[in-house]
């Protein structure tokens, strides 16, 4: 490439995306918001015991230095000079809860990820305490339940169960840190001067933070337990944090940062009130942006920070509908059943039937999110007959992701009152044609797909381009790039549409209050 076309690229703006099962690195041509080159990273996930899942923080930190390396690599062979890279964004998997040693650097325990359920009796005992025993006490405040979810009640129990942790947090060493926050501490000096820091969307989904007064809150930490001086300083999403202090990209700012479902609302341009979006991931996650004030909902679903684009402008608040299970079901069917070889499998398997033929599959491997809240949920199969085989099996699955969103969607506009009228989507399963067909049959309304599906990394990108002090990215409205769509009409009439909605509720009440707390004998028995 010659050296005028370099120059015409004019500035670029990285993005770190660290999900649940990955860790991708992308970088946009500011001006265009074209993808230019990205490079991404398995991660695994451990399994210790039965409801409990981990991850390496360590092993997440050099996912993401491998990313950062190797997409410049890609980029100096297209010709393309990263020292045009102006900013860093970061995305990320919510909740996650990490503890580490501010002297040592080093993480104190694993990563206790968002879907763990170690922390069912941490639950029961927090919510005990409560005036009527009501999971919905500190909603007022965060806009959350008490729920395994959240990462105050995995801290408590990491200071209940760990010595390690339980004795740096008393001896004033410990760091929280959600994974925005581990990864925007390593990366900007680590224990040689990081900054301890989070931003508004991520502390909003800890239970420590007042949605109104967006900090901190006294009274939560109290609640929990939690010395505030472990928790890190909060930020606006779209500032300059930091430097990047050793790689290829050693001086370059962060300075955006955004939990993963937030970034993907920017990043699908969601701006106005009345805009959402539904993110399909190893979750599914359903965004309704409702402006410059929080609504609490009345029917299950989470009121969060939406974004707060610089430290002199509003937060924007969300509607949020989550749901646990989405592209893990798929993985579950490769994984544990061995029916599909590849996640990409399962389309052509569900589409050599087109129907579950009266099979029904609830996913409950993590208990129920939005809009039930009810951890005692297990995953059931049922409707099942001698005919059934694997292809229902994986359309039922595909059908399940859909019938969420569709719960989803039922309470955000009940919470609303304003009907969506076409569902804007995106992340890696929207690949999957079946999928959005059968999502605009169950929704009965439009699904609409940008052809560019990596809304989230845009997202996290828009933030940091548009920082005090980088500037190189305009989030005015008339600047915004007109984006092209596929979209996906529903096709089937609205009565089976219901009939098969009804049929999944069934479901749904067939696999509440599945598990208890008590404790198991050697047999695997309730004692």
């Amino acid at each position: 490439m010659a050296a005028s076309d370099r120059i015409m690229l004019g500035p670029l703006v990285g993005a770190i995306d660290q999900g649940t099962s990955s860790t991708r690195f992308l970088v946009f041509n500011a001006k265009t918001a074209e993808l230019l080159s990205h490079h991404q990273v398995e991660i695994k996930q451990k399994f210790p015991k039965e409801g409990w899942v981990e991850q390496d923080p360590k092993q997440i930190l050099q996912s993401v230095y491998e990313c950062m390396e190797r997409t410049c690599e890609k980029l100096s062979q297209l010709g393309i000079d990263i020292s045009n890279i102006k900013a860093i964004g970061v995305s990320n998997q919510r909740e996650t809860t990490v503890v580490w040693d501010k002297i040592t650097g080093e993480p104190l325990y694993n990563a206790i990820v968002w879907l763990d359920l170690r922390t069912q009796s941490t639950v029961e005992r927090l919510i005990n305490r409560t005036p009527g025993k009501n999971k919905n006490h500190l909603k007022h405040k965060t806009g959350l339940p008490i729920s395994t979810y959240f990462s105050a009640v995995k801290l408590r129990w990491l200071m209940d169960n760990v010595d390690e942790v339980r004795s740096a947090v008393h001896s004033g060493r410990a760091m929280f840190g959600t994974i925005d926050s581990w990864l925007i501490w390593s990366l900007t000096g680590a224990k040689n001067g990081g900054v301890h820091c989070t931003d508004v969307t991520n502390a909003s989904r800890t239970m420590l933070f007042n949605v109104h007064t967006l900090d901190w809150d006294p009274e939560l930490c109290q609640f929990f337990d939690i010395p505030m001086e472990i928790l890190p300083k909060v930020r606006s999403s779209s500032e300059i944090y930091g430097l990047i202090k050793s790689g290829s990209l050693t001086g370059i700012p962060i300075s955006g940062c955004l939990g993963d479902q937030s970034a993907a609302l920017v990043g699908q341009m969601c701006f106005k009130d009345g805009q959402a979006k539904n993110t399909y991931g190893t979750g599914c996650f359903l965004l309704y942006n409702t402006g410059q004030k929080p609504v609490m909902s009345e029917h299950g679903l989470l009121t969060t920070v939406a974004y707060k684009l610089g430290r002199d402008k509003p937060a924007c608040y969300a509607l949020e509908g989550s749901v646990a299970i989405a592209g893990a079901v798929v993985c579950w069917l490769k994984d544990n059943l061995g029916i599909i070889q590849s996640p990409e499998e399962v389309e052509k398997l569900a589409a050599s039937v087109g129907t579950s033929y009266g099979c029904y599959f609830v996913p409950a491997f993590s208990g129920l999110y939005a809009p039930y809240w009810e951890p005692s949920a297990r995953g059931i199969i049922c409707g099942l007959t001698q005919f059934t085989n694997r292809s229902h099996i994986a359309f039922a699955a595909l059908e399940a992701v859909c019938f969420q969103t569709r719960e989803i969607l039922d309470a955000m506009n009940k919470d609303s009152g304003i009907p969506l009228k076409q569902l804007q989507v995106d992340g890696g399963m929207t690949n999957n044609k079946l999928l959005m067909q059968l999502q605009a049959d169950i929704l009965c309304i439009p699904v609409v797909k940008p052809s560019m599906p990596e809304t989230t990394a845009l997202g996290a990108a828009m933030a940091a381009g548009a920082a005090e002090g980088v500037r190189v990215w305009s989030l005015e409205p008339e600047d915004l790039t007109a984006v092209t769509c596929e979209r996906f009409e529903p096709q089937i009439n609205p009565e089976e549409s219901e009939f098969r909605y009804a049929r999944w509720k069934k479901a749904v009440a067939k696999s509440m209050n599945w598990e208890t707390t008590a404790p198991l004998n050697g047999n695997g028995l309730k004692i």
